[in-house]
């Protein structure tokens, strides 16, 4: 594949991730303030962009075995805890940006979480170990198994928690 068409794929991919993700946010504060239709537009859209996301990766030929995509999923998550939140851990405390630096620490712990819950998968691969997920609704932390009494990497008590399951 051309370089520039690669490049060109892989920005449209990560603006579509984007804008799903912002939508998804946008659609919870549009109910909260009671606008449900609004909402809804924007569950719809976010939607759409994830439709269009997959297509660019599966035109990247991204998507592999399952198996490869478990190794890549482990390394990106430890590359991303080990050197991105890392790196911007230390910028929010040269600043004193308390904030942006609870924020920061929080998602690279739990970072490591999901880079041991890929490692846990591809180590019992072949088993097709069941387990039920329950994903801190705060930090995004993600127990396996066993729902906690209080998230360990921010505190947030078991009811804030949503459970996978499925």
């Amino acid at each position: 594949m051309d370089e520039t068409i690669r490049e060109a794929l892989q920005q449209a991919y990560v603006g579509e991730a984007k804008a799903a993700l912002r939508l998804k946010v946008y659609a919870q504060k549009a109910e909260e303030e009671g606008f449900k239709q609004i909402a809804r537009l924007f569950r719809v859209i976010a939607f759409s962009e994830e439709i269009h996301g997959a297509r660019a990766l599966r035109v990247l030929k991204d998507i592999k075995t399952t198996e490869e995509n478990l190794a890549a999923s482990f390394e990106s998550e430890k590359t991303v805890a080990e050197i991105a939140y890392d790196r911007f851990v230390k910028m929010a405390e040269q600043v004193g940006d308390k904030s942006s630096l609870l924020h920061f620490s929080q998602s690279r712990d739990v970072e490591e979480t999901h880079a041991k819950l890929y490692k846990q998968a591809m180590n019992h691969f072949m088993e097709e170990r069941e387990t039920v997920y329950h994903v801190c609704m705060v930090c995004g932390y993600v127990a396996d198994g066993e729902l906690p009494d209080e998230c360990p990497v921010c505190g947030a008590k078991k009811e804030q928690f949503t459970t996978f399951d499925q």
